[in-house]
Formats: C-alpha cells, sequence, structure tokens
C-alpha cells in the first residue's frame, strides 16, 4: 500500500470501507431468501418486492464489490509466472495490466451504460410487476457506478505500482 499520505491509500481505504458496508448486505439478502420461503411454503402467498429486493441486494454486492475485490487482491489472475516475480516485476505487470485492460474496460462500461442509465433514472423506471420496486433506476445506476469505482481501485493501485517502480531497491 502507498504511504498515508499518498492519494491512493485515501482510495483505498474508502473501498475498503465501502466492502465493509456492503458486507452487511449478505445476511441481509439470506434473511429475505428466508422470508421468501416461509411466505411460499409456510403461508402459500408470495411477496414480489422482497424477492426483487434479494435481487437488487446481490446486485448490489457484485456490482459495488467488484472494487473492492481488486483492492483486496481477490480478483482473477493467473500467476503462474507472478507469484514468483520481483516487486518490481510484479508492479510492471499491475500497471500495465491497469493501462491497457482495467482502465479501458471501465471506460467502456461507463461510457456505454450511459444513455440507457440516463434514460431510466429520466423516467424514474419502476418494476413492471405489480408489486414491485419502484427503484429500477437505482439498480441500473449501479453500471456506471461500478465502472467508476473499478476505475478509482485500478488507478490507486496504478499509483501504488508507480511507486514501487520509482524505488531503486525495488528488486
Amino acid at each position: 500500500m502507498s504511504p498515508s499520505g499518498n492519494p491512493a491509500n485515501k482510495l483505498d481505504t474508502s473501498i475498503v470501507w465501502l466492502g465493509r458496508a456492503i458486507s452487511w448486505c449478505v445476511p441481509v439478502m439470506a434473511l429475505l431468501v428466508l422470508v421468501i420461503v416461509v411466505l411460499r411454503y409456510g403461508f402459500n402467498t408470495g411477496a414480489i418486492a422482497a424477492q426483487e429486493s434479494v435481487q437488487y441486494l446481490h446486485a448490489a454486492i457484485f456490482m459495488l464489490g467488484a472494487a473492492v475485490t481488486l483492492g483486496a487482491d481477490q480478483h482473477v489472475r493467473v500467476d503462474i509466472f507472478y507469484r514468483s516475480f520481483t516487486p518490481r516485476q510484479q508492479a510492471w505487470v499491475n500497471a500495465l495490466g491497469h493501462i491497457i485492460f482495467t482502465l479501458p474496460i471501465c471506460a467502456l462500461i461507463g461510457w456505454g451504460s450511459w444513455d440507457y442509465v440516463v434514460d431510466s433514472w429520466s423516467a424514474r423506471e419502476a418494476s413492471p410487476e405489480p408489486g414491485g420496486l419502484p427503484f429500477v433506476y437505482l439498480l441500473k445506476g449501479l453500471i456506471p457506478a461500478m465502472a467508476a469505482l473499478l476505475a478509482l481501485q485500478a488507478l490507486s493501485q496504478l499509483l501504488s505500482a508507480l511507486d514501487v517502480l520509482r524505488q531503486k531497491d525495488a528488486r
């Protein structure tokens, strides 16, 4: 991680906080699933809003958790060679990976979803299901939010990699 005054450290801290916040979605989602099952099989009734809430929570965990996963270095990486690299070589791989792959993909997702999300927000899009949640626009808003958060985390890691590459003794 970067020195405490580095902006990368502030981004990392914010992403860790986000991870702790969204981790609470998991037990809430599990409880909702229990309620849905009890309502369906115990009382022979449905709860569309609860079912959609589970979908919303799952989307929030996945979309907002992408940056958290990258920040915790738990993302998918074929590290057959990476694990045996020196810190400097790892920094090169990380920096180039973010410049060539992560940041362009984030830009593509953000730019590509923008009109879709703006249209949804303009119409305050709601669920088409009777009794569904009126917040589909918020759900769709997670798409550019994911792209922005992931890009910020990639920038943080890029700054950290550049710090390593600037050091003379990093081998």
